[in-house]
Parts: structure tokens; sequence; C-alpha cells
């Protein structure tokens, strides 16, 4: 009872123990966990979102295939939380260790180089390696690497050796875009072009890239050319069967605007999933028929991949999708902010790389989606069903919030700092300034008062 009271007059053990400590809300667990630019967090978080709510509804075929409504979507589902784990080791990485994106390369150019010989063939195209029960496709791989070598060499330009660096990086992107074309076109083009536009930003020489666009229009203009001349019977051979695919797409592509009403209407084997993409468009209007309403996502064979823009389209009307488009627009827009705040080079050229990358492969699936150009099979990035795809696009998002994070954050450490040590610096002078005529005013004053006090006497 004595001690009770004796706590009770204490006032310092009664303050004590009136101190709350503040309680640690989910709002400042969210801030310590995601850090960096809270837009690309944003766009991120309802990418994911749009994505679960599609890839349920667009993976009908799936589900009567294996009589399980909950695989496709759970599968889905567990490759987005492991892109989120990536993002937040990613983002928690300094920006200056992605130069050794230079080995990653190397090891995706031996697997590009060995895919067609150990390579699992999937929808008729061997892209992937399964390795251990997982399934990689290591034209993703090239891509991140290739795009975070390109922006480490166009950093280390000084003027001196842009010429030597300038090759070497010509010379990597044309031999790995050239192994990923004997496969796909599509992606040797994408990577090649967003690598060329990174050269253009990065400040390369413009004689040095019109000479590069020059022998590229060449290169395509023969390749057209030589689709139109090899006859028909010899793209039916294995070595030659991408090329017959692309034949049929040219071909189909240019010849619709010449056919009749009746011929453009009908559907055959050659039009199959363009005529349902627009299909699809065409029952969405303006509003949609609400997302799980689609009807097309059943007659579309890759309705969760390739077209899920047109399933998005259907279901959430032109305006779901025009709000699809916007926010990978803001993903470029806002990158090249974060771009123009960055003082190091390398941070600068590996955000704008990684948001070319998504908004230009985003901008390619929704031109097929509309019939815009031919039919490519690129993936809306993050919306997609995909693995390996799912991850890579996750890494990017990862290496802009990095840059951001640490490219950002110590240019503003350092002006604080300078800040401070002006103004302390200023306050140090100031009064050293008034303790030395604190000291010099006090004998003038004493010295005044003296003469006063002689002339009033005498």
């Amino acid at each position: 009872m004595s001690e009770q009271t004796n706590n009770m007059n204490d006032p310092i053990l009664t303050a004590e123990e009136d101190v709350v400590e503040p309680a640690f809300t989910l709002g400042d667990f969210g801030r310590k966990i995601f850090k960096g630019d809270k837009v690309v967090w944003s766009v991120f978080i309802i990418l994911c979102v749009i994505s679960l709510v599609e890839i349920f509804s667009a993976t009908s075929t799936i589900v009567y295939r294996h009589q399980n409504i909950w695989g496709p979507i759970l599968r889905h589902a567990m490759f987005l939380i492991g892109g989120v784990g990536v993002i937040l080791l990613i983002h928690n990485i300094p920006y200056r260790y992605f130069s050794l994106l230079i080995f990653v390369l190397m090891g995706a150019i031996v697997l590009l180089i060995l895919t067609p010989f150990i390579g699992t063939s999937v929808n008729g195209a061997e892209r992937w390696i399964s390795f251990m029960g997982f399934t990689i496709q290591p034209s993703e791989l090239a891509k991140i690497s290739l795009m975070g070598t390109i922006a480490f060499l166009l950093s280390k330009q000084n003027g001196q050796n842009d010429g030597l660096l300038f090759k070497w990086m010509i010379g990597l992107m044309v031999a790995v875009s050239g192994i990923i074309a004997m496969d796909n076109l599509s992606t040797a083009v994408l990577l090649f072009g967003v690598c060329y536009l990174l050269m253009f930003i990065g400040n390369v020489k413009l004689t040095r890239l019109l000479k590069v666009a020059g022998l590229g229009i060449a290169a395509v203009l023969l390749f057209v050319l030589l689709l139109n001349v090899i006859p028909e019977s010899w793209t039916d051979a294995a070595p030659l069967s991408r090329l017959g695919t692309w034949q049929n797409r040219i071909t189909h592509f240019d010849s619709a605007k010449e056919l009749s009403e009746e011929e453009y209407y009908a559907i055959t084997d050659d039009n199959y999933q363009v005529a349902h993409a627009k299909i699809a468009i065409a029952n969405g209007g303006v509003l949609g028929v609400f997302p799980g309403n689609s009807s097309e996502r059943d007659f579309l064979p890759q309705a969760y991949s390739d077209f899920i823009y047109a399933i998005i389209i259907e279901e959430m009307g032109i305006l779901g999708g025009l709000f699809v488009l916007l926010l990978y627009v803001i993903i470029l827009i806002r990158a090249g902010m974060i771009a123009r705040k960055t003082e190091k080079m390398f941070p600068k050229y590996l955000v704008l790389g990684s948001a070319l990358m998504l908004s230009v492969q985003a901008f390619i699936n929704m031109a097929v989606a509309v019939n815009l150009i031919p039919v490519t099979g690129q993936p809306l990035p993050l919306i997609s069903r995909g693995g390996t795809s799912t991850l890579i696009t996750c890494a990017y998002f990862g290496l802009i919030l990095s840059a951001d994070r640490f490219g950002i954050g110590k240019k503003k450490k350092e002006e604080e700092h300078i800040e401070k040590n002006d103004i302390d610096w200023s306050d140090e002078g100031d009064s050293e300034n008034n303790d030395a005529s604190s000291g010099i005013e006090e004998p003038v004053n004493q010295l005044k008062d003296k003469v006063e006090f002689e002339i009033i006497q005498m």
C-alpha cells in the first residue's frame, strides 16, 4: 500500500506512465515497404486489379478444358504476388548495381542459342525452356538485360569513346535481335526499336543513327520482297515455317482492303482472330457489357493474352479501353519526369528505357487488337496472362522505382545538406561579427564618456 502511494505521489513516475507511444498504423507500414514514386505504384496496382478481373473472365476456354474454375486465376495471382516481391527486391537495390545486367545478357544469349535445341513448344513456337518444373522465356530476359546494357553504355559516353561504344551497342542489338528474330520477329523488332529510341535520347550522333535507319529500312524492304517471292511450298518446311506465318499475316492484312463486302465480313481461318476481335469491340460500345459478360472470350484463341485488349473493350467499353491506354501513357510521362530530375546519366536512361519498353509493347498490343497493324503476338504488359513476361514486367517497374529512390533522393539530400551548411555558416558569421562589434564598442563608449567628462570639467 505504501509503495502505491509513493508511486502516486512521485510526479516523475506518473508522467512516465502517462506517456503513450504513437501507434504503428497501416499507412506507416505501407510507406515503409512501398517506397518510391506514388504515381508509379498507383498505376501498377490499378493494372494488377484490371488484370485479375479480366484474366478471370477471359480464361473461360482454359477453365472448360481443365474443369477447374479457380486454377487459371490462382496461377496468375501467384505470378502477380511474385511480381510484387520482385519490385520490392529491385527497388531497394541502388541503381549502380544494375550495370551487372551485362552478365545477365550473356546468359540470355546462351539460352537463346540453346532454345531451338532444348526448348519446349507452346502453341507451335519453341520460345520457352523448362527447368526443374519452371518454364522461362529467354527472350524476356534478353529484352531487359539488353536495354539495361545499352543504358549503361550510353552513360559512359565522354566525347572520345563515342564511336567505340556505338559499335558495341549496334553489335549487341543486331546479335540479340537477330537470334530472337528467327522464332519471334515481333519481339526482335520491338527490342531493336526501343534500344534505337534510347540511343536517340542518349545524344548519339544523328548521322550514325540515320545510317542505321537507312540500313534498317533496306532490310525491311528486302524482307517483304523475300516474303512475296518465296513460294508457299518452301515455307511448309520447319526452318522456314515462321516465314510462312508472316507471309500469311502480311498478305491478308494488305488484301483486306481490296475484298468485297461479302468477303470482308466472312470469317475464315486466316482472319479468325482479327474478325472476332472486331466483334468484341463492336459489342462493347461506349460503356461495355460489364466484366464477366463477354461472349467473344469463348471464340478468341488468345483472349487472355494477345487479344485481351479486345475483351477489355467488350466488357469495359471504349471508355475502359481509353482508361487502360491512359495508364500506359501516364507511365511514360511519369518516367520522363523522374528522368528529368535524376542527376546521373545511367538511372536516367534506365528509367526511360524501362518506360519505353512497357508503353511501346502496350501500344503494339492495342494496335493489333483494333486491326491497325498485323498480328504480332505481343502480350499486354502486366495484364495479359503469363509467367516470365509478368515477372519481367514487374522488374521494369522495380527499375523505375529504384532510380526514383536513389537517383533523385541522393540529389535532394545533397541540396538540403548544402542549404543547411549555408545557413549554419551565415549564423556563425553573424554571431562572430556581433561579438566582435560588441567587443570594440565597449572601449569606444568608455573612451567617449571619459573625453566628454574632461571637456565638461575644463
